[in-house]
């Protein structure tokens, strides 16, 4: 009977590598491995020659020996791009084997005609069965009994997700079934956060795609990011899990500023961005509670509705109608209001609020938030916005005066607070104002880009301005306190800020 070789633990992170031809597989790979990588799938189907991309993995193992080469030749049937049959695929896969890949992956279809041959091949490298279902996430308990069948050193879930709970179940398999060796993971946007925790949670590994190349399923992110902002090296299997839900949500900077914090605070935690649509919010609580999610910021489209999900909510967000910021206590989910102190605080550092007035632009959960804040302080509040008949109802609910746009230019205001969208990315150009600015304090809640065509126009006329950065940060820095119990590394969390939009704006621009 043939001896199996001894098993190489894999490491945490696999480097996909689907480049269209050898030099580039290569070159990828030599850079992946100079970055410090050390576990590197070639998809020798991506090439038109996947036997001689087989035969270079030698070339490759010359330079970095450390390293760990996963070999994989999808057929076409199974969503890759190997044209071959299943008698080409093996012979592949074994020559892959002889020139140093240590582990395979064969998809399930094939595994389960060919089981001899598998065990064959079991006994020179690590096999990993593979399932993906590029479509949903069906029932997975059946799955993983067909898999089962065909022995195998480790076997990869993925499924795709196209809402929370799709995900959740997906993670479940790995810690509720810990003496199986899996790899669970969702695809697209929505499972992005599988990426980040599934090894916690009992996966043998994630994978990453290579830095500066197109990942090879959706929802990738690079190994960089994996280990500098999630820290997926650092947390553990009792992390605190923590996340932002939005309708977008690729554009948020807040799992920068939290993970800076957590890493600044030397917490066991990780915090990640979910998309959940405006009709997912209860399928998203039943994956909050099964996951667990220790808490979570809440913003658009989420604010409001989120409210009829939450066991408490403070008498000022009740009182605001819109609840950005979440924490679990004990089975109960509580819930407030951050963004309405985070207004009140940095022009309190400018003017005495008590008998000012200021003109709010807006009528959503950001102005409501900002007017109750600031009536509250003592300031004499006035709204103008789109829509009449919200801007009279939240000037009833505030003590404010509901004043039209014309008649707000034909005002002058201590404060204008800009609560819309409008100057956000990609419309820079825009400004609510064309002219002239009617207050001498402009705080613009807009924090993308730094500096909005209102704050420039603002300064241009040589009023004193309060970039929504500042809101940005005052919000997050009373998130993070609520959820940790721990003073904020409010410097931190600003660095932390700066940079990510500094960096997601030049890329915009570009």
């Amino acid at each position: 009977m043939n001896q199996m070789p001894p098993r190489r633990v894999l490491p945490k992170i696999c480097i996909a590598l689907g480049l269209p031809d050898i030099p580039r597989l290569l070159e990828q790979a030599r850079r992946e491995a100079e970055a410090g990588e050390s576990f590197l799938e070639f998809r020798l189907d991506y090439t038109p020659d996947p036997a001689a991309a087989a035969r270079a993995i030698a070339r490759f193992l010359e330079d970095y020996p450390n390293c760990t080469v996963l070999a994989t030749c999808r057929r076409h049937q199974n969503h890759g791009r190997f044209n071959g049959s299943i008698e080409e695929e093996l012979r592949i896969l074994q020559l892959a084997i002889q020139y140093g890949a240590r582990a395979i992956d064969i998809e399930i279809e094939t595994a389960e005609l060919v089981p001899d041959r598998c065990a064959a091949l079991r006994t020179t490298a690590q096999l990993i069965v593979s399932w993906h279902h590029f479509e949903a996430t069906p029932p997975l308990d059946a799955v993983l009994r067909r898999m089962q069948k065909v022995p195998a050193d480790v076997y990869k879930l993925v499924g795709t997700a196209r809402k929370p709970s799709d995900m959740g179940r997906m993670l479940a398999a790995s810690r509720l079934s810990p003496k199986i060796p899996l790899v669970t993971l969702s695809m697209g946007e929505v499972g992005f956060p599988s990426r980040v925790v599934s090894t916690a949670l009992g996966a043998v590994f994630t994978y990453a795609a290579p830095a500066h190349v197109q990942g090879t399923a959706p929802g990738q992110v690079n190994a960089r990011q994996l280990r500098s902002l999630y820290r997926i090296d650092k947390f553990t299997k009792d992390a605190k899990i923590y996340a932002v839900i939005a309708d977008p949500v690729r554009h948020s900077v807040s799992p920068q500023v939290h993970n800076r914090a957590f890493q600044a605070r030397r917490l066991d935690a990780v915090y990640v961005p979910l998309l959940v649509s405006a009709t997912q919010l209860r399928d998203f609580f039943q994956f909050a509670r099964d996951l667990p999610l220790s808490g979570f910021s809440v913003t658009i489209p989420h604010k409001r509705r989120v409210m009829r999900y939450l066991d408490e909510i403070d008498p000022l967000a009740r009182r605001i109608g819109a609840v950005n910021t979440v924490w679990r206590d004990g089975n109960k989910w509580r819930g407030t209001n951050t963004d309405a102190a985070a207004v009140a605080g940095p022009l309190s550092k400018l003017i005495k609020l008590s008998g000012a007035t200021a003109l709010i632009l807006g009528n959503g959960g950001a102005a409501r938030g900002a007017a109750c804040a600031l009536s509250d302080a003592g300031v004499k509040v006035a709204l103008t916005g789109r829509n009449p008949d919200r801007v009279r109802a939240l000037a009833r609910l505030t003590g404010g005066e509901p004043v039209l746009h014309e008649q707000a230019l034909a005002k002058h205001y201590d404060v204008v607070v800009n609560a819309t969208p409008v100057g956000m990315w990609p419309n820079v150009d825009d400004c609510y104002f064309k002219d002239q600015i009617p207050g001498e304090i402009v705080f613009d809640l807009v924090y993308n880009p730094l500096e909005t065509m209102l704050i420039r126009r603002a300064r241009e006329q040589g009023k004193q301005v309060i970039p929504g950065i500042k809101m940005f940060i005052d919000q997050a820095v009373r998130q993070f306190e609520i959820w940790t119990g721990t003073t904020a590394p409010r410097a931190a969390m600003e660095t932390a800020a700066l940079e990510a939009l500094e960096t997601k704006y030049s890329g915009q621009k570009a």
